[in-house]
């Protein structure tokens, strides 16, 4: 498992952005996947998460709403579509993987994940 995390920028708040996470590691094989946050001296939250199947998902209550996250048709890229935006959202945005043991479970601690990207940043302005 091979995770790389795109689409984070600079916007203005209101703005809308669409990250994406892929892995290069595996085709075919549906991990559940999630994506985090860490502001600067914050620590890593969740934001939102999917199951292997795509067919359960989960938010975090400061992104509910506003933002979906999505899979892919291939199973293996992972988006996170947020709109908007506001500079609360500033933050490095990681994507996490796990082989869970069924397709409808959905994780929503760090912990539970043992694959992760290398984060792209969000930075909001006001």
């Amino acid at each position: 498992v091979q995770l790389q995390a795109s689409g984070g920028g600079l916007v203005q708040a209101g703005g809308s952005l669409r990250l994406s996470c892929a892995d290069s590691g595996r085709t075919g094989s549906s991990y559940a996947m999630g994506w985090f946050r860490q502001a600067p001296g914050k620590e890593r939250e969740f934001v939102a998460a999917i199951s292997g199947s795509g067919y359960r998902t989960s938010y975090a209550d400061s992104v509910k709403g506003r933002s979906t996250i999505s899979r892919g048709d291939a199973k293996n890229t992972v988006y996170l579509q947020i709109n908007s935006l506001k500079p609360e959202d500033t933050a490095v945005y990681y994507c996490a993987a796990v082989r869970p043991v069924s397709s409808s479970i959905v994780v929503v601690t760090a912990r539970g994940y043992n694959y992760w990207g290398q984060g792209t940043l969000v930075t909001v302005s006001s």
